[in-house]
């Protein structure tokens, strides 16, 4: 009796370290979290997935060289590329595109500044994204959402159709280039990869993010990162 195996896909991680930083007030991506640079435990996290076959990272200029340096000196043995980020996130994450393999059939589309992303919730949206062409990781929102305007309320959205999206968000090759172009093309303001595909019509499917997924943007976020580093080490007690 025959077998028939499933092709493993192959899967391109483009992490984007492109920002400037702001609320940080220096570049976030070489801060020290535990011992490391932020953007070194994100390039180690892809680099320890089964399901990622190749790493491009996107930064500004002047950083190029010192990420590939941390990589090397690290044992990144998938960091194929790091190229210059552009004015916006679509068109870093675009530069990005341009490096990806050509025989890359799924995209993952990683914050820079999220170190505690797990091999479980790249693995969930790479083989959601193979299954449906677009996935993201996202957790319910705890809190009650007030949509206002100019300090005046408009409505409460109902919490249990809200969820906070997360990365890697995950994508057929074909279709992230096209709905990228298209979102570029028409100067949208987009904040995150899957709205440019929303925009196209397309469906987005969720799958399992976490609370400690957490996205490095001001100093109490270090402070939250360090403790959830603490905990996952620490020895259980026999």
């Amino acid at each position: 009796m025959s077998i028939l195996l499933r092709r493993r896909r192959f899967a391109s991680a483009v992490i984007v370290a492109a920002g400037a930083s702001l609320r940080m007030g220096q570049n976030k991506a070489f801060m020290e979290l535990a011992g490391e640079p932020v953007i070194l435990r994100t390039l180690r996290a892809f680099e320890a997935s089964p399901v990622i076959s190749e790493i491009i990272a996107v930064c500004r200029e002047e950083d190029m060289e010192r990420v590939a340096q941390l990589a090397s000196e690290s044992g990144i043995t998938k960091l194929a590329h790091v190229v210059i980020g552009g004015a916006s996130r679509p068109l870093s994450v675009y530069n990005g595109l341009q490096a990806v393999s050509k025989k890359a059939d799924i995209i993952a589309i990683h914050d820079g500044a999220r170190p505690l992303v797990t091999n479980e919730i790249i693995r969930d949206a790479v083989h959601k994204a193979e299954k449906y062409h677009a996935a993201a990781p996202a957790v319910a929102v705890k809190a009650t959402v007030k949509e206002a305007d100019n300090g005046v309320v408009l409505r409460t959205p109902p919490r249990e159709r809200l969820f906070e999206a997360q990365t890697p968000q995950c994508f057929d090759a074909d279709l992230i280039r096209a709905a990228l172009v298209s979102a570029i093309r028409k100067k949208l303001a987009i904040t995150d990869d899957c709205a440019a595909v929303e925009v196209l019509g397309c469906t987005v499917y969720l799958t399992e993010g976490s609370y400690e997924n957490i996205k490095i943007t001001t100093p109490e976020d270090l402070a939250v990162a360090e403790a959830i580093i603490a905990r996952r080490t620490e020895v259980p007690a026999e």
